[in-house]
């Protein structure tokens, strides 16, 4: 048994089936954590989706965060909004719809919205605090802070170690160079970690790469991209 975590694949379903199959060996007796971004930019989020939802119905052991893309796509689904007029649209949005083979955000099939809906916002295990983006620790109870949880950047200065009670944060939300990840994880004593490897990313340099962290071992393991790409600003 092993427990893997893995965040921010947008639509990178080549890859993602890569990393599982070929290189993580994935067996129903590991336990899965993916951290949110499923969709948006690369260019199949429907097999992403659909390749999380198999791996459920299938009795593969997998728990799944929200990312800030899917609380954006669910935000334009309840709200109507017209795509043009739709922030989600615009970071990527567009591209899912592509993979649906549809115009707009309601033709989405009911099933994945609410595969979406109900996903968590945080996962607390005995060793790590597992979220999307991070934890706002200038409140009190940073775990609830439902913005911070699927937006937050630039927070990592502002961590209290002694609120973790021994458990280390694991996030992506930021992409970052694998080589960053990398020296990153080197430094003691380590309290957060961010995995986020800019998958979709791949023409940048540095970036283009689906990491995966062995929670029992703190192992990285990078899955360069096979995904056909366009280019995308680096956000």
């Amino acid at each position: 048994m092993a427990r893997y975590a893995i965040s921010d694949i947008h639509g990178c379903c080549r890859t993602f089936e890569k990393m599982l199959f070929e290189t993580l060996n994935l067996q129903k007796t590991d336990v899965l954590y993916l951290l949110g971004d499923y969709i948006d930019r690369g260019p199949d989020s429907k097999g992403v989706l659909d390749l999380i939802m198999r791996l459920q119905e299938e009795g593969y052991e997998v728990h799944c965060l929200l990312g800030n893309h899917e609380a954006m796509m669910l935000i334009d689904q309840k709200e109507e909004r017209q795509n043009y007029e739709s922030n989600w649209y615009h970071q990527g949005g567009l591209r899912t719809l592509q993979s649906f083979g549809v115009s707009h955000v309601s033709e989405i099939p009911a099933n994945y919205i609410d595969f979406m809906e109900n996903l968590h916002l945080t996962i607390k295990l005995d060793d790590y605090w597992l979220v999307h983006a991070g934890f706002n620790f200038r409140k009190p109870n940073f775990w609830e802070d439902m913005y911070a949880l699927i937006w937050i950047r630039n927070w990592h200065k502002d961590i209290k170690p002694e609120l973790l009670e021994g458990r280390m944060i694991i996030h992506g939300h930021t992409p970052m160079p694998a080589a960053a990840i990398l020296s990153a994880a080197a430094r003691q004593p380590l309290s957060v970690l961010d995995i986020d490897a800019g998958c979709v990313y791949a023409e940048i340099e540095g970036y283009g790469y689906l990491c995966a962290m062995n929670l029992d071992t703190r192992e990285l393991i990078f899955e360069a991209n096979i995904d056909e790409q366009k280019p995308y600003a680096l956000n």
